[in-house]
């Protein structure tokens, strides 16, 4: 066995080394790093400790809130408002924004608590994500429209994944890296370096139950998956859905693959399924710095501007070859006069 292993503390500090950092922000990942130690803890305690099952009440997107969601986002909001660095703080799971009193940080703070909640009571991986914006010198507004800031704003991103083993995984816009939970000694240990995604793929994930109301482009890429090698893509494709997008991810991190939750005739009025704050803006940093591309199907994710907090978009990202290929057909839909659902 090895002790010359990388902790993520030796992570941060060597970073902090590299690029002449106050320590602050080494800081403000210290502060997410106990958090989803703690929010591993409680997961893997499960029915031991009561936390499986609904709560009885629901959040601020209209869901029937988990046990588990109520306590991470607990978590979350206590853990990261203790060392100040964190200005305000905003949740999938809250309304309003969360300001934090004392706080002398300049720092901001997004997260979904528990995404993939519906797969707690089963014992399926599922995550946290964040993302961490600077507060801009000389802005005044409200706190919300301080957060309202498009992807490629964000200082940092990643998110924990609590399945056979808790890791991490981050990003400050040097590439991606993952850490593992060492559960003996409570430390998380650098295991997946400068994680890339490859520009090929033979894998996607789609939630094929909503097939009847896909636009046209999506319909046309699943179809050619589908034929295989008798098709036009020449090739066999193996479909995966985990309900979960940190598990989604967390696939294509390390092996490649497409995870699509797209506009659809259903979800159109809202502008997609999955939240851009929460979700699609950290989720596509992080792709984007493994090599990956992300869109919403016609324009590039991380340029969204934002108009709300819980604003919702289409989502398609993943190996870089495949997510343009379904970028091109949504541009030839569009081209032969076929119109946006949103």
């Amino acid at each position: 066995m090895s002790y010359k292993r990388v902790t993520l503390s030796q992570f941060l500090m060597e970073g902090q080394h590299r690029y002449h950092g106050s320590g602050t922000f080494t800081s403000l990942l210290t502060d997410i790093r106990t958090t989803c130690k703690m929010i591993s803890h409680e997961v893997n305690r499960g029915a031991m400790a009561g936390n499986l099952g609904v709560a009885g009440t629901e959040n601020v997107q209209g869901e029937q809130q988990k046990k588990l969601d109520v306590l991470a986002n607990e978590i979350f909001l206590h853990m990261t408002a203790q060392s100040g660095n964190y200005a305000a703080m905003a949740s999938e799971e809250l309304e309003d924004v969360h300001t934090v009193h004392g706080a002398h940080g300049r720092y901001l703070l997004l997260f979904d608590p528990l995404d993939g909640s519906s797969n707690i009571d089963i014992n399926i991986a599922v995550g946290s994500i964040f993302s961490i914006l600077r507060i801009p010198d000389g802005v005044t507004g409200t706190p919300e429209e301080v957060f309202l800031q498009p992807g490629v704003e964000q200082v940092a991103a990643g998110y924990a994944i609590y399945g056979s083993s808790t890791m991490l995984v981050l990003t400050t816009g040097h590439g991606v890296n993952g850490f593992t939970l060492d559960q003996n000694i409570g430390v998380f240990v650098l295991t997946h370096p400068n994680m890339r995604i490859p520009e090929d793929a033979s894998e996607f994930a789609i939630n094929t139950s909503r097939m009847r109301f896909w636009e046209p482009p999506v319909k046309r890429y699943i179809d050619e998956c589908l034929a295989g090698t008798e098709g036009p893509r020449g090739k066999d494709f193996n479909m995966r859905w985990v309900a979960a997008m940190v598990a989604e991810v967390h696939r294509i991190l390390c092996r490649g693959g497409v995870f699509m939750y797209p506009v659809d005739e259903r979800n159109a009025k809202q502008g997609g399924k999955l939240r851009l704050m929460y979700e699609a803006n950290p989720m596509s940093f992080i792709v984007e710095q493994a090599g990956g591309m992300a869109i919403t199907g016609r324009d590039r994710i991380l340029e969204v501007e934002p108009t709300a907090l819980h604003q919702r978009v289409g989502v398609i990202l993943g190996s870089k070859n495949e997510v343009e290929r379904i970028r091109r057909y949504h541009e030839e839909h569009d081209a032969a006069g076929g119109k946006p659902l949103a």
